[in-house]
């Protein structure tokens, strides 16, 4: 088999939703950070194929190998066939609640990885190679005996235990293993930053899978999504798992960084972050199917980490409520299939996005529609972002696509101005809290106003990306979304339309915008999904929303998983991966499809929006 350096839609992911590692379709681990998700890299050849390190294990003559999920978890099966034989590689981080992590003395991190021969005989190759600290620092790998082999570095002791015998090579270790049909290896790989480090021997790790599958398949379950795309959801659901931070409930836009949005090009960011301007289409993606437990720790974890930087929101916050770390290039590796550079921290938390307050508004709106509630120190929080609505929804931004550069005054982010009023009257008027009227009101109205005097072209039939512009954005699109208008009413069907001719791709694919920053990227996953739910919400037939839908799950990779971008044409999956946005409009564009086909609002609990001349004498 080809030895090809792999490509962005040949990984899989594990995780234990503290940290998470991307495995190849050849059987390497090529990422994984540790302890945490933002931690320099242990295995980093998914930036740097000569000098990330790794850790692979597959037969050597390998003639093919294929692989899965085990139904409904995220424990991944990968089968490799040679001339002799096959074996099952089974890859898992082992999954516990944090109750049963303080109860037991468990592994700080662990990555377990089964390999057992199902029929003939095989040689497996394994290539131990750890390279810390994205491959700057240089540290020994020493026997201990029974205690497998140990690494201390600054992240901590690492420690591979495996019944194998596995050679010094270099800084790492390399081994081939004889199995015959029946037989089995495991490696059970930990670090400890703290002493005293707990070591499983390598046996346990068939009960460590037994009860990571259970753990995964009665989560899975409680997803009450019943609809015809359940499978994909479902696997959405499990990547939102992974991608959430247990401790605090935060989300993650995605495990990795620099994963290049053109090939080859340059636009490669740090997505190891939670970005705000996620947050109320995340809050109604797990509310709505179910995962109640999680959309809450989520909006929890909002409103804390924005009241640290309170009056003002960041753009994006660690998993702890943080600003994110500055931003820096790392010039001694080469890049994913050579696209440079590699960027750690990201340096869009520095600019300012007026969108983010309708986005926190809105995930505490969900919320309280889901059955929650508002204590009175979140009520005057939001209370307070409404009042800074009002001050500053005339200013200029960067906007959702966070453009490097001169502010400018985006459509969209007018329009999540009005949603953050809109949203807080909506409280108010449901009394679950009690807000300014008059002045939220009149603000509303203002900004409907400048928004269809200035956000729409009536040479072009068609709402636009910037006040007085003449192009279009996709993110216009969600404008029916934040109920500011009917997906039917005229102006957004002419928008739908000059969005379709301008920015379409084809096979359900769709561009952001037009633009420097934009020229040989892929399309956008994300924005295709939010097209499929416009024509869900009345924009469209049901037959063509699904069609729409039908040809973007095609563009998943061969596990159900999606990249921020997607290549038109060739299919290929560009820019970080898996992406959370990606997959949480997955999930939005399936429950609305379903509520379009039941006849149940799009949007539940929420008026119809109201007619632009009648707001605008309130």
């Amino acid at each position: 088999m080809n030895r090809e350096e792999p490509r962005i839609h040949d990984y899989a992911l594990v995780g234990d939703s503290r940290s998470a590692a991307l495995i190849s379709r050849g059987g390497s681990v090529d990422w994984l950070c540790w302890p945490g998700f933002d931690s320099p890299s242990l295995f980093g050849a998914l930036l740097d194929a000569r000098e990330g390190g790794r850790f692979r294990i597959a037969p050597a003559g390998m003639i093919g190998a294929e692989r899965w999920y085990a139904p409904d978890t995220n424990v991944l099966l990968t089968r490799f066939s040679t001339p002799g034989g096959e074996v099952l590689l089974t890859d898992f981080m082992p999954a516990r609640s944090e109750s049963e992590r303080r109860r037991r003395m468990t592994p700080e991190c662990e990555l377990l990885r089964i390999a057992e021969c199902t029929r003939g005989q095989v040689e497996l190759e394994v290539d131990f190679d750890p390279r810390p600290d994205y491959a700057r620092e240089r540290c020994v790998l020493t026997g201990a005996g029974r205690l497998g082999l140990r690494m201390r570095c600054r992240a901590g002791l690492l420690t591979l235990r495996t019944q194998a015998t596995l050679e010094p090579a270099a800084a790492g270790a390399r081994g081939r293993i004889r199995l015959r049909a029946g037989e089995r290896v495991d490696f059970c790989l930990t670090l400890a930053t703290r002493g005293p480090a707990v070591l499983p021997p390598p046996e346990d790790s068939r009960s460590a899978l037994d009860s990571t599958l259970r753990f995964w398949l009665d989560w899975a379950a409680r997803t009450t999504y019943r609809g015809p795309y359940r499978d994909e959801v479902v696997r959405s659901a499990l990547v939102l798992k992974l991608l959430s931070h247990a401790p605090s409930g935060a989300i993650l836009a995605a495990p990795t960084t620099s994963l290049p949005e053109r090939p080859g090009g340059d636009l490669n960011w740090d997505y190891r972050f939670c970005w705000l301007r996620d947050a109320s289409l995340t809050a109604r993606a797990l509310f709505g199917v179910g995962h109640r437990e999680e959309a809450e720790a989520f909006v929890s974890w909002l409103l804390n980490a924005t009241s640290r930087s309170w009056p003002e929101l960041n753009v994006l916050y660690d998993v702890y409520g943080r600003p994110a770390m500055r931003e820096r290039e790392l010039p001694h590796l080469e890049g994913h299939r050579g696209a440079r550079p590699i960027r750690i921290g990201n340096e869009a938390a520095a600019q300012r996005q007026l969108d983010l307050y309708g986005e926190v508004i809105g995930a505490a709106a969900y919320l309280v529609r889901s059955g929650g509630s508002l204590d009175s120190g979140t009520q005057k929080a939001l209370i307070e972002l409404g009042k800074l609505v009002c001050e500053r929804w005339g200013q200029p931004d960067q906007g959702i696509w966070e453009v490097r550069g001169e502010r400018r005054h985006f459509t969209h982010s007018r329009v999540l101005c009005w949603a953050a009023l809109d949203g807080l009257l909506e409280l108010h008027g449901k009394n679950h809290l009690r807000c300014p009227l008059d002045l939220f009101a009149r603000n509303r109205a203002l900004i409907r106003a400048e928004v269809e005097r200035l956000g729409y072209s009536e040479q072009l039939g068609s709402y636009t990306r910037t006040l007085g512009g003449g192009d279009v954005d996709s993110s216009l699109l969600l404008l029916p979304w934040y109920r500011y208008t009917e997906a039917a009413a005229p102006r957004m069907a002419g928008t739908f339309a000059r969005i379709r001719r301008e920015l379409y791709r084809g096979d359900g694919l769709y561009q952001r915008y037009r633009g420097r920053w934009t020229r040989g990227e892929g399309a956008f996953g994300i924005c295709s999904f939010w097209a499929v739910e416009y024509l869900a919400m009345g924009g469209g037939t049901l037959a063509q929303a699904s069609s729409e839908m039908d040809a973007l799950l095609r563009h998943a990779n061969d596990v159900g998983l999606y990249a921020e971008e997607i290549l038109p044409g060739t299919g290929e999956a560009l820019g970080n991966f898996p992406q959370a946005y990606t997959h949480v409009g997955l999930i939005n564009a399936a429950l609305t499809l379903q509520e379009r086909a039941t006849g149940r609002e799009a949007v539940p609990e929420r008026a119809r929006p109201p007619a632009a001349d009648a707001e605008a004498r309130a």
